[in-house]
């Protein structure tokens, strides 16, 4: 790997830190505040609401400028965030701008690999970078936890800078503060990266003038018999993950008694069983292997329908060590494959863009379906049942589209697979 790509690991594992650690607090803020349960599980979509708003956009802005300099600026954008939740403005709305600077984060970090690495690389390279992705969310939510639990909070709360009242008068404050001084070093690793040496490409006068771009490049990934199915069962798996962390906060706290602080510890399970699947299917798959891996989806879904029957956390967590295992090994090839066909049809930024769109609008809606059902009464394990079985359908309904192609389009999948194997093996 060349030396730039460590810098960007760097960056990306302390800006996602800050992130995942950021979503405790803002859950213990809420809950400590009173908020009603709906609210607090309104917190993953509102995080995922400017990746789509906002999506025909921050893939042209990425491809416009040096990526490394489009990384700086959302993790100021992200900084901004947490100082207007720290000073009064409510946690869902000041989350949706941490979400803002991760919109436009995103395109840049996943775009910049495929103008450093050659396609050859591109498995290995998103498997590092997601097992260090889920590192920093093993670490983040631990961190968050930690940071808002009575011991370390106590001791931040006992600071005092002389003459100066912050107004930092709470648990989760005080670990928002600390947080702001992680996005700041994710930000110095922002200036660090190099650039690539690919042609920009300049912003268009009239911006409105990217909206039909991106629906043009939208319908032209879903067009693509191979780009469709690896952009649907992305977008599906990240719309599970995203809302995995809050299920199992919920899921903690009424199956087995737990704090947020407590239940941070099982959200870190899952993403170690992550981390452990994406490493090995680095080590494992090809390109061209991907389409194989889809039954893992339906099998997550499933998982978390019997996620409902554990009361004992010596079984829970080498339960969520296999859902998450399942779900790493299920997204590298599949976001390798997709990276590699969006390259090819449209440019790295712009398809990177177009993936969040869809993986986000999934999580808003994954989570809005999530928070609208305990809004409406229904409890946790109720929620949880209906969340897994949507997930288990739409996996079965993906991979059933996917070998009707292999029988109607064949000519057309062995084409596309043959160029994914050609650029695997010459890159």
């Amino acid at each position: 790997m060349k030396r730039g790509f460590y810098t960007i690991m760097s960056a990306q594992f302390f800006s996602s830190l800050a992130d995942n650690a950021l979503f405790v607090a803002a859950v213990q803020l809420l809950r400590t505040s009173g908020a009603a349960e709906w609210q607090q599980a309104a917190l993953v979509p509102m995080f995922a609401l400017f990746y789509v708003v906002l999506a025909p956009f921050v893939g042209a802005f990425a491809d416009a400028r040096p990526k490394g300099q489009v990384m700086l600026y959302s993790n100021f954008i992200k900084i901004a965030g947490c100082l207007f939740m720290l000073f009064g403005t409510h946690p869902l709305m000041a989350y949706a701008v941490v979400g803002l600077g991760a919109a436009a984060y995103s395109p840049a970090k996943y775009g910049i690999l495929t103008e450093l690495l050659p396609a050859s690389q591109l498995v290995k390279a998103n498997g590092w970078i997601e097992g260090l992705t889920i590192a920093s969310i093993i670490l983040g939510v631990l961190v968050g936890g930690q940071l808002v639990g009575v011991h370390v909070s106590s001791s931040l709360l006992s600071l005092d800078l002389p003459f100066i009242n912050t107004g930092i008068d709470t648990a989760p404050e005080a670990a928002i503060s600390v947080l702001i001084f992680v996005y700041v070093l994710a930000a110095w690793f922002n200036t660090r990266i190099p650039h690539t040496g690919v042609e920009m490409r300049p912003l268009p006068k009239l911006m409105l003038s990217l909206l039909p771009d991106f629906w043009t490049c939208n319908a032209r990934l879903w067009r693509d018999r191979l780009g469709q199915i690896s952009l649907s069962t992305t977008t599906l798996f990240w719309g599970v993950s995203g809302n995995l962390r809050y299920i199992v906060l919920a899921w903690a706290s009424v199956a087995l008694g737990y704090s947020v602080t407590e239940a941070s510890s099982l959200v870190g399970v899952v993403a170690i069983g992550t981390a452990v699947g994406a490493v090995v299917a680095s080590m494992r798959m090809k390109l061209e292997d991907a389409p194989r891996v889809m039954p893992l989806g339906i099998a997550m879904g499933v998982l978390v329908i019997l996620l409902n029957f554990i009361t004992d956390v010596w079984v829970a967590a080498p339960f969520l060590v296999l859902l998450g295992g399942l779900g790493g090994f299920l997204v590298v090839p599949m976001n390798a494959l997709l990276q590699h066909r969006g390259h090819n049809l449209m440019g790295s930024g712009r398809s990177i863009a177009v993936q969040n769109f869809n993986e986000q609008a999934c999580i808003l809606g994954l989570g809005a379906f999530y928070s609208l059902s305990t809004g409406m009464g229904l409890s946790a394990f109720g929620a949880i049942t209906a969340f897994g079985l949507v997930v288990a359908g739409f996996m079965w309904l993906i991979q059933r589209w996917h070998a009707r192609n292999c029988i109607v389009h064949k000519d057309e999948v062995d084409h596309l697979m043959d160029i994914a194997r050609n650029d695997n093996f010459h890159g």
